[in-house]
């Protein structure tokens, strides 16, 4: 008896030892965890890692170890890693919801959308008030495209935890992402819900630099420019280097007519990184609103752009797939504004006249809005092929499978241009035309499309393309589908003069402010009417005043109005004005062609590059040269003769509609052969230069 009780005294005290050994033992790897934290919260990553190794040596029970482990992996990029990882949490710990959500966050950074739903599920199914798990769903969700799932899953997150910034942040880009392309999901794609979003992340953790930029386009959205540019340039301030935050606060800069300010934001851009392509052709598009350099020095920058792109293509085309001797040619439409958008009402006029027994086209959309002219347009091609999802290189390997004869760029350095695209060579022939009347700089670019008058002889070397002249115009714009009549010349009835500019308000830079100040002091008791979507700003709207008054023209002077609700709208305030005063160097276009269809003159200024000279091509088609004046002295002289003569002025305007009707600016089916018929020479002098 007494060897068998010392028996099982020694066998308890052997028990009570393991247990100190077990409590010690996860004691320290408790320890070694936290300290762990400690060294990775310092970014020493591998010191880190070595503790929680050491852990999981120690613990009875690592699945602590083995999740941080995970963590540490994933940091370094080791995907692999960290879900053998995870896995090895979930053997020791099988109801283990944080490493569901950590192995749900590891196969959402590595794209594997539906891989991670369901560990998102599988962490709810264990613990259902976790928010993080809700929030990681919303992601993984909105990438899989279940936009009402997602949203549903942001603000579950949130009435869990309201203190949960990514949950904000990632609410406020699902609404601005739903506004942008036009969804009204929910009826939360509102840019106000996004802002509100960013706000409240921000609230929670300030120097969060993502809510700062993401918030700036939030208020771009809003039309709230200046602050806007205030979000931009708090971003900075926590990232210096933020190369998007610095492209976007040139972007509103350059929208506020703050030329100077933009410029200066893409320079800094181009100074991080030479190879951002979005602020390249941002700068470039830029240059057309300032006549302080020479189309030589323009020629130049596009020229970098061009080299800048080519750089980034592995194998350009030399080969294609379209048939040599085609009974029709296959034409590639590669934009962004297949919409209501002025590209879209000159290309809807074309597209109802063309000869599809000649000429086959295939839109290739580079931005998902569409509205009732896409719908409209649509069916004229035979095929619609999106390119918004695609890089540059699958983009130019689609076109090129597609057998094209001939790619049409309808953008330039224009917003959702793929002039990159083009760089592949994806298509034996190709153009620019319509959106941006420059040069692409591209050196695959074959043709730029223009006119006798907007690109006349001795303009050729302004371009590293080939030009290719129209025989009248090199535009035409669709009729509108309107029902909006000319009105009688205002001032008969209102007894005073009113010009007007309906032109982006970064047209309208100081050297105009004081061309237009001078006209408005010449001709007595005259107003001027400006119509632009800048000026649905408040902000906006007080420095326009303030710019005018700097000049001499009091606000009563002024009547200034934002965007208006629809095209009917929009016409029909042209109503209001005598006589158009056209902007330089960058000319109105549809805006133009918009005022002489209402019986509205336009007065012009004469340009040397291609951009400014469009502007002299319309007025040339229109019967109207005497409205081009020679420089600013002959612009305001002119402006002050125009109006000493109602009577003319009066029957110009009663006549104007069926005289530009008549001409090639409307004439949509004379356009359409003439179309026709150069891209045929094209594809012709290729055929035969082969």
């Amino acid at each position: 008896m007494w060897i068998f009780d010392r028996f099982r005294s020694a066998r308890q005290a052997i028990s009570d030892s393991d247990r100190c050994k077990a409590i010690a033992s996860e004691q320290e790897a408790t320890h070694l965890i936290a300290e762990g934290h400690i060294l990775e919260a310092e970014g020493r990553l591998d010191e880190a890692m070595q503790h929680y190794l050491d852990a999981i040596r120690l613990a009875p029970n690592p699945a602590r170890a083995h999740l941080n482990h995970g963590n540490i992996l994933l940091l370094k990029g080791d995907l692999g890693g960290a879900l053998d990882a995870f896995r090895n949490a979930l053997k020791h710990k099988p109801d283990y919801a944080g490493a569901y959500l950590n192995m749900g966050n590891a196969l959402l950074g590595n794209r594997q959308f539906d891989e991670a739903v369901a560990c998102y599920h599988r962490a709810l199914e264990i613990q259902s008030d976790y928010a993080e798990a809700h929030c990681g769903l919303g992601v993984a969700l909105k990438e899989l495209g279940q936009l009402d799932s997602a949203i549903a899953n942001f603000r579950h997150a949130l009435e869990i935890n309201p203190d949960l910034v990514a949950v904000h942040a990632n609410l406020g880009n699902i609404l601005g992402d739903l506004y942008n392309t036009g969804n009204t999901l929910l009826n939360s794609g509102k840019p106000d819900a996004a802002a509100a979003s960013f706000r409240l992340a921000l609230k929670i953790e300030p120097n969060l630099v993502e809510a700062h930029f993401n918030l700036g386009k939030a208020l771009d959205d809003l039309g709230q420019l200046d602050n806007a540019v205030a979000s931009y340039r708090e971003a900075l301030k926590i990232k210096p280097d933020f190369l998007e935050a610095h492209n976007n606060l040139g972007l509103k800069l350059q929208e506020l007519g703050q030329l100077k300010g933009a410029m200066a934001s893409y320079r800094r851009a181009l100074e991080i990184e030479p190879n951002f392509i979005d602020a390249f052709d941002n700068l470039l598009f830029a240059l057309n609103y300032t006549a302080s350099h020479s189309p030589s020095y323009y020629l130049e920058q596009a020229r970098l752009f061009g080299q800048v792109v080519a750089r980034k293509v592995t194998s350009r085309f030399s080969a294609w797939q379209c048939v040599a001797r085609p009974e029709r040619l296959r034409v590639g439409i590669v934009s962004g504004d297949l919409r209501e958008h002025s590209v879209g009402y000159f290309l809807e006029g074309l597209l109802t006249h063309i000869d599809q027994t000649r000429i086959e086209l295939i839109a290739y959309p580079t931005q998902p809005k569409e509205d009732e002219l896409t719908a409209r347009i649509r069916p004229y091609f035979s095929e619609w092929k999106p390119l918004t999802s695609k890089g540059d290189e699958a983009a130019a390997r689609l076109i090129h499978a597609d057998g094209v004869h001939i790619l049409i760029d309808l953008a330039g350095y224009t917003d959702h241009n793929r002039l990159p695209v083009f760089a592949w060579k994806p298509a034996p022939v190709q153009v620019s035309w319509l959106g941006l009347p420059s040069t692409t700089g591209i050196t695959e670019m074959d043709y730029v499309l223009g006119d006798p008058h907007a690109i006349p002889t001795g303009n050729e070397s302004h371009f590293s393309e080939a030009v290719w002249r129209m025989p009248e115009s090199c535009l035409c714009l669709g009729i509108p589908a309107s029902s909006v009549k000319v009105a009688p010349l205002p001032v008969l009835s209102a007894g005073h003069v009113t010009f007007g500019s309906f032109n982006n308000l970064t047209k309208i830079n100081d050297a105009v402010v004081q061309v237009w100040a001078r006209i408005l002091l010449s001709v007595p008791n005259s107003r001027l009417l400006l119509k632009t979507k800048q000026l649905n700003d408040p902000i906006v709207r007080l420095k326009t005043h303030q710019r005018f008054a700097a000049c001499g023209i009091t606000p009563d002077r002024l009547f200034l109005s934002g965007i208006l609700p629809s095209r009917d709208a929009h016409l029909a305030t042209y109503n209001k004005v005598d006589i158009a005063l056209d902007t330089f160097p960058f000319p109105g276009v549809t805006t133009s062609v918009e005022a002489l269809w209402m019986g509205v003159p336009v007065l012009s200024m004469r340009g040397d590059r291609f951009i400014s000279l469009t502007a002299a091509s319309i007025a040339h088609n229109a019967g109207l040269q005497d409205w081009v004046a020679a420089d600013e002295d002959d612009y305001v002289a002119k402006a002050v003769a125009f109006t000493s003569n109602f009577e003319h002025l009066a029957a110009l305007r009663a006549d104007l509609r069926q005289q530009v009707l008549a001409s090639p600016l409307f004439d949509a089916p004379r356009f359409a052969r003439n179309f026709e018929d150069a891209l045929w020479e094209m594809w012709q002098m290729r055929t035969q230069g082969n």
